[in-house]
């Protein structure tokens, strides 16, 4: 049987693959793991939940509610709320277990559970597996007072916005911003820590209904927010995703400002402030050369990951660096949270745009991005794409073209059979060709026969 658990939780069609007796079974199993690993010794166990906005996930609560209090452990329902803060929150109350409902950018048929160990940080991989294999187990059911208690706590999005507030070092007074929730868990508490933070706040796409989350909007619809920067005149715009653990940003112009130049702005920032460990910034192999290209100019070492998240923050970890992030927008600031945190990064741009006198568009002028190609190349036998004479000759053609001036990376999906072809050159016309050039060889020698 397939994991159950991916790179992120359980994640699926919601009342499809993910049911209420699914979520129920393994809030059971999770408590039951836990429990034996000795988590919970010495006192009763509590576990705070938190949720995006997804009618779903109203049923899907009550469900993971209901096996962890029939397992003998004290819920905290924070309602509404994103997934770096519930992992904050699973810190800042001295929570067993966390648990987060939310597909992050998926769309609204979707949904997910994420749990979290003490401290607000993913469980490890061999807890996943555990989880798994004591599914519908047989157990002792507690009886009596020995249920858990199930109660609100209704403080969660003021504390969290404090909590974001408080890491910043000065007032941003003065800076007009447009944020963009998607209609997701910021809707509420994004437009509060801004404005609480001192900034002049436009909130779009903050009416959620239960149906709309990541509807034409957020970090995978930019457009909706470049539009809106340039009708309200804002000098900057924040696009959030549905359970706000990642930022993408625009400048006062409307252009794009990827991950990897918020990354390159707060690692100048954090620099200078003494706060990045060994002066070095981790990022994945899909960042843009022009970022690694950048920090080395400015004396910052880059250390480079395999895509996810998840292994940015095992490499931050190892070796207790402090910032760390994707293109796509996920940036993990380790000081202040334990995931990615789109209003925390939000927050700390904004932060280093009133410290400097700077606009967006300066501080995001020090990565000068190469024109980068991405070709997915379906229905291959990826497991052959590091084996093969041909692909590689042909690989080894494209780099000695490019030179130092751009790069190839082959990389398999690690869900589907395809393979990703990117390629950064110095011209558009350049990446694509040649990305072209060696789709066409991955075709030709992995087609599955």
């Amino acid at each position: 049987m397939a994991r159950l658990f991916g790179t992120d939780g359980v994640r699926g069609l919601a009342n499809g693959h993910l049911t209420a007796e699914l979520a129920l079974d393994l809030s059971v199993s999770a408590a039951h793991v836990l429990a034996e690993r000795g988590i919970f010794a010495g006192h009763r166990p509590v576990a705070v939940v938190g949720r995006d906005t997804r009618i779903s996930g109203q049923f899907l609560e009550a469900a993971v509610v209901a096996g962890l209090a029939s397992a003998g452990v004290d819920v905290l329902l924070l309602g509404e709320l994103p997934t770096p803060g519930v992992a904050w929150l699973t810190a800042e109350l001295g929570a067993d277990l966390g648990v987060m409902l939310s597909a992050s950018h998926n769309a609204m048929p979707d949904n997910g559970i994420k749990f979290l160990a003490r401290g607000g940080v993913k469980l490890d991989d061999a807890i996943e597996v555990a989880i798994e294999r004591r599914l519908r187990d047989p157990w002792h059911r507690p009886t009596g007072g020995d249920v858990g208690r199930v109660r609100r706590h209704p403080t969660a999005v003021a504390e969290y916005a404090a909590h974001l507030v408080s890491t910043i070092t000065r007032p941003l007074q003065g800076i007009k911003v447009v944020l963009d929730c998607a209609h997701g868990a910021a809707s509420e508490v994004g437009p509060r820590a801004l404005r609480e933070a001192g900034a002049d706040v436009v909130a779009i796409c903050a009416e959620p209904d239960g149906l709309n989350i990541n509807d034409g909007c957020g970090s995978t619809h930019l457009e909706v927010l470049q539009k809106a920067v340039l009708e309200h005149g804002a000098d900057v715009g924040f696009a959030l995703d549905g359970d706000a653990d990642r930022c993408l940003a625009v400048d006062s112009a409307g252009e794009v400002v990827d991950g990897d130049q918020i990354l390159a702005v707060l690692a100048l920032a954090m620099r200078e402030s003494g706060e990045l460990k060994d002066d070095t910034v981790v990022a994945t192999v899909m960042s843009n050369l022009g970022f690694v290209q950048a920090m080395k100019a400015a004396g910052l070492g880059v250390r480079q990951t395999k895509v996810g998240d998840r292994y940015v923050l095992e490499a931050m970890k190892l070796s207790g660096f402090t910032l760390g992030g994707e293109q796509s927008g996920h940036v993990i600031m380790s000081r202040h949270a334990t995931t990615g945190d789109g209003l925390l990064t939000a927050l700390h741009v904004l932060d280093r745009m009133a410290d400097t006198g700077r606009s967006l568009t300066e501080l995001a002028a020090v990565v000068a991005r190469l024109p980068q190609v991405l070709v997915n190349v379906p229905n291959v036998d990826k497991s052959r794409a590091d084996e093969d004479f041909v692909l590689a000759a042909a690989v080894a053609e494209a780099e000695a073209e490019l030179g130092d001036s751009g790069r190839v990376l082959l990389r398999p999906s690690g869900t589907e059979p395809l393979v990703r072809v990117m390629v950064e050159a110095g011209t558009a016309e350049q990446a694509q060709q040649i990305a072209d050039r060696l789709a066409a060889v991955v075709d030709q020698q992995l087609t599955l026969t």
